[in-house]
């Protein structure tokens, strides 16, 4: 399966660190291929670097203004570099068999927004997984509910996305939904 993840350049601690490189080595080492934003730089590194080392393939997408931050890679691996940040997140997408965002900033809500938003509005189909760890998205978790609550979105909140609190289950939820467990 390909799986498109949706993190953080930044460099951060271990409380985030250490999940990201346990889902990594989960998708390496379950043959899976890792769709990322291609960054040789904090989260996105320790999980590119988690999933080559576990055997899984990596496919990056970079931003042109973002081209010399992105990953050397070679054959089995793949770059591509996208013209912005709206032609990148449409190729991430389209890249992938399944998503999950883990932590990150105002670049990863807006990725994970987006997505959520084709999703709600039929333009794909795929499962989404938020990730998380640490207790990172319990805010936005309360407000998704909200938004259900009060019938500002037009499908249940599970049908739209999976909240998992570990690596293991985020993985578990993408296998089963796509059939592969």
């Amino acid at each position: 399966m390909d799986i498109c993840v949706f993190l953080s350049a930044a460099d951060l601690d271990d409380r985030y660190t250490r999940p990201a490189r346990q889902f990594a080595e989960l998708l390496g080492k379950g043959g899976h291929t890792l769709v990322w934003g291609g960054s040789e730089s904090g989260l996105m590194k320790v999980v590119a670097d988690g999933v080559e080392k576990a055997g899984g393939r990596l496919v990056g997408v970079s931003v042109d203004f973002l081209a010399a931050k992105a990953r050397a890679v070679s054959e089995p691996h793949e770059m591509v570099i996208a013209r912005d940040l709206a032609e990148r997140k449409a190729l991430l997408l389209a890249k992938a068999d399944a998503i999950v965002i883990m932590v990150g900033g105002t670049g990863t809500l807006d990725e994970a927004t987006e997505i959520l938003e084709l999703k709600k509005h039929g333009k794909h189909t795929k499962p989404v997984v938020l990730l998380n760890s640490e207790g990172f998205y319990d805010g936005l978790k309360e407000q998704f509910r909200r938004m259900e609550d009060e019938g500002f979105l037009p499908l249940p909140l599970t049908d739209l996305v999976f909240f998992a609190e570990e690596p293991v289950g985020a993985l578990a939820y993408l296998e089963e939904s796509q059939g592969t467990r």
